[in-house]
């Protein structure tokens, strides 16, 4: 399994969607929005909110991101 060094809360909507598999530009872009309204992503379930990402996504790669708590 591939390690991935991503940082959800700092990330372009273009290395998202380059990183992980099964993101598409549109959620790449519904991510970065989110976090630009809400903040930084507290919980990988936070990532449920967006348009277009659901529990499969979640499960299939993007689950994998360490969601960082300050």
């Amino acid at each position: 399994m591939q390690v991935i060094q991503l940082d959800i809360d700092t990330a372009s909507a273009a290395t998202i969607a380059a990183a992980l598999t099964g993101i598409e530009p549109a959620n790449a872009k519904g991510i970065v929005a989110y976090r630009a309204m809400f903040g930084s992503f507290r919980a990988r379930e936070d990532l449920l909110a967006i348009s277009g990402i659901g529990a499969a996504t979640l499960e299939k790669g993007i689950g994998r991101i360490p969601i960082i708590d300050d």
